[in-house]
């Protein structure tokens, strides 16, 4: 694709709530549209588990009434789902419908891979939370996926040895720094918690729930502001407190990392819905002594978090069934007995506030038998997502992150730099690309 192409695209695909004129999709015709001639075979390109379960209700049930039927093709997920299915596309063999993570729709749809869907989906927005539904609209008028799950961001802490130690669970970063002092003047052998390098999702979060708006359009130009105030407030908190060895500066998901939450060495984890899972695996000898909380607040009295990890349901531009896979994704994500199944199936958290509670999560997390309104505190939370802005190279950006946060990180140092690294690595990986870009 020419540069002048690809920046014509990205205007028309992202600058919808300017006036901007649409490019048609190519391949999105509705030929096949059961409506108006006949049954559909539609393909879905997904990685969560248990999704083929999923589809096959609806083959049971819908698919019966409309002639739509799905096949799941399980995928590899991340990075390696949106290179192949970018591939797909080009060669025109994309499946009808794709799994895709929030952070990978703007490098989708810059590459012609998905289809606006605001049409057959229209009605739906307000089943789920405005900064979830926001990351599938790219902050146009134009819906480019259906929010599949969320990953609303919590605050986790061992209630045990706080109250051993004496610490109340903070409610501002203000108070999250003192706990943290306090903590290691009581006991320098622990620390609250870390700061990790190695997955930059946690940090992308932290910065959307304080504000930052990391991708933004103007025109035909990108903006590109990872170093935005907002960013910079985050990284130069955590390093500060690396900086005096308040909290640890080891990254996450390691055999260390798990000892240290199994033995109580650290007795806090800043994360996610999910988190749960993981915590099952990395630290079993302590089920039923954690308790979750809202995420600390920039001001007290403020209520706003961060998103880490999710995905949605899209609609390929090489799809000949647009109207019969959008309307799937709709049933996919909003109807209770699909939703059911994806809770029970897949084991996510779903973006549909109504299934947010009950059903299949009416009951609290097995490792959090002591917190028994564990989800109807996470519905919560959940409702105060902040928006997001993701940007086509995102894979770029969180790789830098991990290259230089970890420098920074392993010499308790220079955040501020490891953040402007971030910011010129991406602007001129988008400048690389052919588009136009400030920042």
């Amino acid at each position: 694709m020419q540069f002048t192409t690809r920046r014509r695209l990205v205007a028309t695909s992202l600058t919808l709530a300017l006036g901007v004129t649409t490019l048609a999709a190519c391949g999105s015709g509705d030929d096949g549209d059961p409506e108006s001639s006949g049954p559909a075979a539609l393909t879905y390109w997904a990685w969560a588990p248990g999704m083929d379960k999923v589809a096959g209700i609806w083959n049971a049930t819908e698919g019966k009434k409309t002639g739509i039927t799905v096949t799941v093709k399980k995928q590899a997920s991340g990075d390696d789902l949106v290179t192949k299915i970018i591939t797909a596309a080009k060669a025109k063999k994309a499946p009808d419908l794709v799994q895709a993570e929030y952070q990978a729709l703007p490098t989708l749809v810059s590459n012609n891979v998905l289809a606006d869907v605001s049409s057959e989906v229209s009605g739906v927005e307000g089943k789920f939370a405005p900064g979830v539904w926001q990351q599938t609209t790219l902050g146009t008028d134009a819906v480019y996926a259906v929010p599949q799950d969320s990953g609303p961001m919590m605050f986790y802490y061992r209630a045990d040895l706080f109250k051993k130690y004496g610490l109340t669970v903070p409610e501002t970063w203000d108070e999250f720094a003192k706990t943290a002092r306090a903590l290691k003047k009581k006991d320098p052998s622990k620390a609250l918690t870390t700061f990790s390098s190695n997955d930059a999702g946690l940090f992308a979060g932290l910065a959307q729930q304080a504000g930052a708006r990391w991708w933004t359009t103007k025109g035909e130009t990108w903006n590109v502001a990872i170093d935005d105030a907002a960013t910079k407030k985050v990284a130069g908190f955590w390093g500060d407190l690396v900086a005096e060895g308040a909290v640890d500066n080891q990254p996450m998901y390691t055999p260390a990392w798990n000892k240290a939450l199994n033995t109580g060495k650290q007795i806090a984890w800043v994360s996610a819905v999910w988190a749960p899972g993981t915590l099952t695996t990395a630290a079993p000898d302590t089920t039923g002594k954690w308790a979750m909380a809202p995420l600390p607040q920039w001001s007290k009295g403020q209520q706003a978090t961060g998103s880490w990890g999710g995905s949605s349901t899209g609609v390929t531009t090489d799809s000949k069934h647009k109207k019969a896979a959008a309307r799937f994704a709709s049933w996919l994500n909003t109807d209770s007995e699909a939703l059911a199944a994806l809770v029970k199936e897949g084991g996510i958290y779903p973006a549909a506030t109504a299934a947010q509670t009950g059903g299949a999560l009416s009951a609290a997390p097995g490792f959090f038998p002591n917190q028994p309104d564990f989800y109807a505190k996470a519905a919560e939370i959940a409702k105060t997502t902040a928006p997001s802005a993701w940007g086509p190279n995102v894979n770029v950006a969180y790789t830098t992150f991990r290259d230089s946060f970890a420098q920074a990180a392993k010499n308790k140092s220079d955040f501020p730099g490891a953040l402007a690294t971030m910011q010129r690595a991406t602007v001129a990986d988008l400048q690389k690309q052919g588009f136009e870009v400030k920042g």
